[in-house]
């Protein structure tokens, strides 16, 4: 079946919602460079990762990477739709958020051997003040030799592309005065490097004439998966010996290179929670999230 319009009519939406229940197995092996390699691009300071090191959380995304063939991708850098993913018509597409649960006695580690089994648990489509909606809710299972590592559900968000007028969610202001905070400039190589590192083709990240002729944003898009990944990171960076249990979050607007990102976050009194949040360059509250430790 092939799909070439934006409107998602009965027949288009029950094709797209019968991906439903299908699943997908990889493996992988929790390989030393693309540690070394994060490491660097996140401006730490780490030493060389060795054999049986704890990965830290969300690093896990450094694996089990889209390897589609050149004659698979699609105009927009990423793979023609169809396959595990459903081919949804509609071509602004988003990493929309997350919940994510560590198994703390057996932390994924360099050198693993990986198996991640994914599943589409749901397709479900709604009708915004901006014309169609369908969020894909993907679950994935991370487990080595030992079992299971992770568990995180993934939220898909599939939107049409903008129109001139077209209206949009009023921002939220970001809190300010966080206890912990970081700014991080969001220029081009800084996302080109993640890229790389995550082999995402997605041009709205390294092609501005395509993201701003094509998609109608005002630059390159900052990854959403970044974004909650240096928020970790600043929490890792206050409390290194902690371990994250589980996360939590949410991307509430997109932000664009070449601005500074501000990552901020709020401790619980007892230490064993932490409330995250980043805002883009004007104050706009991007992304936010709920860190679990022990």
């Amino acid at each position: 079946m092939t799909l070439t319009t934006e409107t998602l009519d009965t027949a288009t939406l029950a094709h797209l919602q019968s991906w439903t229940c299908r699943t997908e197995t990889l493996l992988d092996q929790a390989a030393a460079t693309p540690v070394r390699s994060l490491s660097a691009t996140l401006d730490r300071d780490d030493p060389p990762p060795r054999v049986g090191d704890a990965l830290p959380a969300l690093w896990h995304w450094l694996y089990f990477l889209p390897q589609h063939r050149q004659s698979e991708i699609g105009p927009d850098g990423h793979a023609r739709r169809g396959g595990f993913l459903p081919p949804v018509p509609l071509p602004r597409r988003m990493w929309a958020g997350g919940r994510l649960r560590w198994q703390a006695a057996n932390p994924l580690r360099v050198g693993d051997a990986l198996r991640r089994v994914s599943s589409i648990e749901s397709v479900t489509h709604k009708r915004g003040r901006s014309g169609d909606l369908l969020f894909v809710l993907v679950r994935h299972a991370i487990s080595n030799d030992l079992g299971l590592c992770l568990t995180e559900e993934h939220d898909i968000v599939y939107r049409a592309a903008a129109q001139a007028g077209e209206v949009v969610s009023a921002p939220t202001v970001a809190e300010q005065g966080a206890p912990w905070q970081r700014e991080v400039l969001a220029d081009a190589v800084l996302l080109f490097r993640y890229s790389a590192l995550t082999f995402n083709s997605h041009r709205i990240h390294y092609d501005r004439s395509y993201v701003v002729q094509e998609e109608g944003y005002p630059g390159l898009v900052v990854h959403g998966p970044l974004i909650a990944t240096l928020l970790l990171d600043l929490v890792r960076r206050h409390v290194p010996d902690a371990t994250v249990d589980e996360f939590s979050f949410k991307a509430l607007r997109p932000t664009f290179d070449p601005h500074a990102l501000r990552l901020c976050a709020q401790p619980a009194p007892d230490g064993r929670s932490v409330r995250v949040w980043a805002s883009d360059h004007e104050g706009w509250l991007a992304m936010q999230g709920d860190v679990a430790l022990s």
